[in-house]
């Protein structure tokens, strides 16, 4: 077998007489890749590509707080270096993330970037700049509290914003590169566990355990933007991950009715699980925030029931933990509604844990799906004017 490759991917791939290329046929696709094309990420990235953002925004960070006469900067505050690294790092980040993230998806180096649709392009860039800001906050947040009143001098400010904005910048191009499906997973993980622990740690003093999960999106929460918009966007990322996912699994089984539902019942979860964010708790949204909490429990029940028909060749592994986790389900909702064993926020919790775990269980099986009759090869490469 001979596969002729266009001069553009044989210059893309840095292909030369003899060399070893990694052939992996994916479903319908053939990735090529070479040892240059596999070369580490962090030898791709250029020094100068995530530091000379973080230098000019550094200057503008000293010059800012020239202008305002102030010497000593706090560490936390509505002006403080907290509040500049985590505004100038989200902006300037995303914008990192944003670019190598449409290069790599023009370049078509990165198979999920090159199959992700536009229409869902700003949900992935706003995810990743959504999870950054909580991270940020939430470092600093804790900063905050193990350094109270603590404050640096300019030029020190100066010194620890620029190090922050670089690996900030650094962390984000990087992302940009190594992004895939799997990714996408975790990330989705790490939007809702990180958003829900930092409202729960932020809330710690208002004891809100004492009322509800939902009490965290209330107007009587502390900051409470951060837990409603963390279930938004987890449901946007959530959209977007199912979008790619189903698209890839259609190719291997085309005009699947069975599949279609399962993307309709995942999808309307996702829309529902960001419009529990979008209503909270409030008093003016609190009869719909309650239905739309409820019909995430309605989602949960008929998937965990019906997924044995609308999935092919279900593992019985799979079946049973999914039965197993309907079974809890419905016994925490008796020992909540009709016992009165436990709390409102045990029950909430309880649900949430569960149903949370096997989404992602579920997601990860579709993946493996996709992955299923991968194949590699390993050829040896010849130029064309040795007449092969």
């Amino acid at each position: 077998m001979k596969i002729e490759l266009p001069d553009k991917v044989v210059k893309q791939l840095q292909v030369n007489d003899a060399d070893s290329v990694k052939i992996e046929l994916r479903n319908t696709d053939a990735v090529l890749t070479t040892q240059a094309s596999e070369m580490s990420l962090f030898q791709q990235i250029s020094l100068w590509w995530y530091l000379v953002p973080a230098i000019i925004s550094a200057l503008a960070f000293n010059l800012f707080f020239a202008m305002k006469n102030k010497n000593q900067v706090p560490l936390t505050g509505n002006t403080s270096l907290g509040t500049t690294v985590i505004l100038g790092g989200v902006v300037i980040g995303t914008l990192m993330f944003a670019i190598f993230f449409i290069r790599e998806r023009r370049n078509q180096t990165n198979t999920f970037s090159a199959n992700i649709y536009w229409r869902n392009f700003p949900v992935v860039i706003l995810s990743f700049a959504v999870i950054l800001g909580l991270a940020l906050v939430g470092v600093f947040w804790l900063l905050g509290t193990i350094f109270a009143g603590a404050t640096f001098d300019r030029l020190t400010s100066t010194i620890i914003f620029f190090i922050f904005e670089s690996m900030i910048n650094y962390l984000m191009i990087y992302a940009a590169f190594a992004i895939s499906s799997r990714t996408l997973v975790r990330l989705f993980t790490l939007v809702v566990v990180s958003g829900a622990v930092i409202a729960m740690a932020t809330n710690s003093t208002r004891k809100w355990w004492q009322y509800n999960l939902s009490f965290l999106g209330t107007n009587l929460a502390s900051n409470s933007w951060q837990f409603n918009i963390t279930l938004m966007f987890s449901g946007l990322i959530m959209v977007a991950l199912i979008d790619y996912i189903f698209v890839s699994l259609n190719v291997l089984y085309p005009h699947s009715v069975r599949l279609l539902i399962l993307r309709v019942l995942l999808t309307a979860m996702a829309v529902d699980l960001g419009a529990v964010g979008f209503f909270p708790n409030n008093a003016a949204s609190h009869a719909i925030h309650d239905r739309l909490a409820s019909f995430l429990v309605y989602f949960i029940i008929v998937l965990i029931v019906g997924i044995r028909w609308l999935l092919p060749k279900m593992p019985r592994a799979f079946l049973q933990m999914s039965y197993a986790v309907g079974l809890i389900l419905v016994a925490a909702e008796v020992l909540f509604k009709f016992v009165g064993y436990l709390s409102l926020t045990a029950y909430e919790i309880i649900g949430f844990g569960l149903a949370f775990s096997w989404v992602l269980l579920l997601l990860q099986y579709l993946q493996e799906l996709i992955d299923t009759g991968t194949r590699v090869f390993y050829v040896k490469t010849k130029s064309a004017d040795q007449g092969d």
